[in-house]
């Protein structure tokens, strides 16, 4: 029953401090008696900039040091955000913009284009302390998607816009609008025209406004840019825990390379690739086959598998593993009410992160390592 869910949950949060948790092998938090409810949380903050096929040999030194970098910088918008007192929601904000900005990442000006030569943008954000949420899909005009999509949650009645009205009510709410060329980038283009030309289907016009293409080849004097032939689901996300005990999870992403027929994945869909409950003890924010990850409603299982005891590892760690026997391939950044992180992939490999109260940003890329 809701009620006695809630009940039982914001018991528990009143005991986080010195109220020690222990594990059964199950992964069943068991409780051990040292009440303390006057103890603030403190504040957690994870992220994660796509997973996929992520291997050692296929990033030089120079890439790997990038993106590492670019972890840490939006990791530390975020930690400051939290460790100034401020919400898990702008936080969460914070870093995304930050990971839209670069074009290492498939988000905002990063993103991949579709088969029509277009970059078409989604994102998603949801509150946990009140289960609000907004999300937007094939934004075009809208510098910051994830703003946008706060403002859907914030601003209006909805939950999900689309297409030339989103970016009309984003511009309507004060939103930063830029010409559709400022998302484009020389490799993100060179990519679709190499899928374009190995499914021998036609090559659309360079896009009005984007730069004459490179005099000697695609950035060849820049060897931190992502290699031409990444695979691996781009998309970026974070999830917070604040000092005042809430919850929030926000996503972004630029989709598939030559995608088609205004295809939309898993991010902008509550429940797929984003979701986050005080109620239930999780964030979640996911990067994957979206087909998929829509399907198996990755992000809200994780979080029904921590409402009813499981801790928040094994449970993202199940949800990948069910979305992969589907079909699907990819990865979740997870965070429940202790600030415990999760990192959970079927993938070699997810560009991820977690900072914590007085300590440094830690980062990882490749599956068999932990983030330091």
């Amino acid at each position: 029953m809701p009620e006695a869910r809630t009940s039982r949950r914001s018991g528990l949060i009143g005991l986080i401090g010195l109220f020690g948790l222990c594990f059964s092998g199950s992964g069943a938090a068991a409780q051990t008696a040292v009440p303390t409810a006057e103890a603030a949380p403190r504040w957690s903050f994870a992220i994660h900039g796509g997973a996929g096929v992520i291997e050692r040999a296929n990033l030089s030194p120079e890439q790997d040091a990038a993106y590492r970098a670019a972890l840490r910088k939006a990791l530390e918008a975020g930690g400051k955000v939290l460790d100034g007192g401020g919400s898990a929601l702008d936080a969460v904000q914070a870093a995304i913009e930050i990971m839209e900005d670069d074009p290492l990442f498939n988000a905002g000006r990063g993103a991949v284009f579709t088969a029509a030569g277009k970059n078409e943008l989604d994102a998603a954000v949801m509150n946990g302390a009140d289960l609000t949420a907004g999300s937007v899909a094939g934004l075009t005009t809208t510098r910051h998607p994830i703003a946008a999509a706060r403002a859907v949650m914030e601003q209006s009645p909805h939950v999900m816009l689309i297409g030339q009205g989103a970016d009309a009510f984003a511009a309507s709410v004060g939103l930063e609008q830029v010409p559709p060329s400022f998302f484009f980038t020389e490799r993100r283009w060179q990519g679709l025209v190499k899928l374009l030309n190995d499914q021998h289907q036609p090559i659309p016009d360079r896009p009005e406004g984007a730069p004459p293409p490179p005099a000697q080849g695609m950035a060849a004097n820049d060897p931190s840019a992502p290699p031409l032939n990444e695979r691996k689901f781009g998309t970026v996300g974070a999830v917070a825990l604040d000092s005042q005990g809430h919850l929030a999870a926000g996503t972004s992403t630029g989709g598939t390379n030559g995608k088609r027929w205004g295809r939309v994945g898993d991010v902008p869909v509550i429940g797929a690739g984003t979701y986050a409950s005080n109620r239930d003890g999780c964030a979640v924010s996911a990067t994957g086959d979206g087909e998929y990850y829509i399907r198996a409603s990755v992000a809200r299982d994780i979080c029904g598998r921590t409402a009813t005891g499981s801790a928040i590892q094994p449970a993202a760690q199940a949800e990948v593993a069910d979305a992969e026997q589907l079909g699907g391939k990819g990865g979740v950044v997870a965070l429940d009410l202790q600030g415990r992180p999760a990192f959970a992939m079927s993938t070699s490999g997810m560009y991820r992160g977690e900072i914590h109260p007085g300590e440094p940003a830690r980062v990882a890329i490749y599956a068999d390592e932990q983030p330091r």
